[in-house]
């Protein structure tokens, strides 16, 4: 398939955003700005983070969605917008931050951080065109991608375990399924499946792609996901959605496995067929059950 729909969706979702980009503007020359490069080179401390303070506490009528195309609220929006536009991560590098700058509350630590970052691109990015939409735009672009991989991903463990609910009540299973990711090691494995004496483990791995070199890091990125866990005791089940993903999971040392050859984007499609597969295993949970 040649439409990459992953991509229409997402600039579907950017040019949704265009509103709270130009609300944010638009408090900007309120607070005196001429526009966004000029508050960028702003010099003064003081004001800088005067207006990212009222910034931070303020609700506009826009919103800003995520890679889904859901509504953020408004506080988590405004720090992710102003991160995002100072081409930084919020949650990943920002947040653990937080921790150790000036402020009494978290948005006055927001509002130093933002500010710091502020002052070291400035002089990084002094051509204006760096802060008009277009630009802005792609850098939304990029991030709301990885964004939407991350959902996608917890859309999917959501999906199993409520599968897995419903097969144990069908079959009479007593296990126990776990509401949050399992770590072995340094592997973290989406779903754990306990019994009394064991468990099973069961990495979700997602890929939209075709070939190239990532597709063999997809396939290492499973291998270790077994090994570690067969290493420590663990059975281990991959569940696998790639439509077009060349890996041989018969290769691997894995028992079982599920995979289903679909686009991770179609979750409509993936959620006919998961029962299925799934329930196609389901003798191993009657073992680790006793049943």
């Amino acid at each position: 398939m040649l439409e990459n729909w992953r991509l229409r969706e997402l600039v579907t979702i950017v040019r949704a955003n265009l509103p709270f980009y130009e609300e944010f503007v638009s408090e900007l020359r309120s607070f005196g700005y001429e526009d966004v490069s000029h508050f960028i080179s702003e010099d003064s401390d003081e004001q800088a983070i005067a207006f990212i303070k009222s910034y931070l506490a303020g609700s506009g009528e826009a919103s800003l969605y995520d890679g889904l195309n859901r509504a953020y609220p408004p506080s988590k929006a405004r720090w992710y917008f102003m991160a995002w536009l100072l081409r930084d991560a919020p949650v990943q590098r920002l947040q653990p931050l937080l921790r150790d700058v000036p402020g009494s509350s978290s948005r006055d630590r927001r509002a130093y951080v933002l500010n710091e970052i502020r002052k070291f691109i400035a002089p990084l990015m002094t051509e204006a065109e760096y802060w008009t939409w277009p630009v802005v735009a792609e850098i939304m672009l990029n991030r709301l991608e990885g964004s939407r991989r991350a959902l996608k991903g917890v859309g999917y463990e959501v999906m199993v375990r409520g599968i897995l609910r419903e097969l144990f009540g069908k079959y009479n299973i007593s296990l126990r399924i776990s509401d949050k990711q399992a770590r072995v090691g340094d592997e973290t494995y989406d779903i754990e499946v306990r019994g009394n004496s064991n468990s099973v483990l069961m990495p979700i791995k997602t890929r939209e792609t075709m070939g190239g070199g990532h597709a063999r890091l997809f396939t290492r990125d499973i291998d270790k996901s077994i090994s570690v866990a067969r290493e420590n005791g663990f059975l281990c089940i991959p569940v696998v959605i790639a439509e077009s993903w060349s890996g041989d999971l018969e290769s691997l040392q894995a028992e079982e496995w599920i995979h289903v050859r679909a686009n991770p984007n179609q979750m409509d499609v993936i959620n006919e067929v998961l029962p299925g597969e799934l329930e196609k295993i389901i003798h191993i949970f009657r073992e680790l059950a006793g049943a």
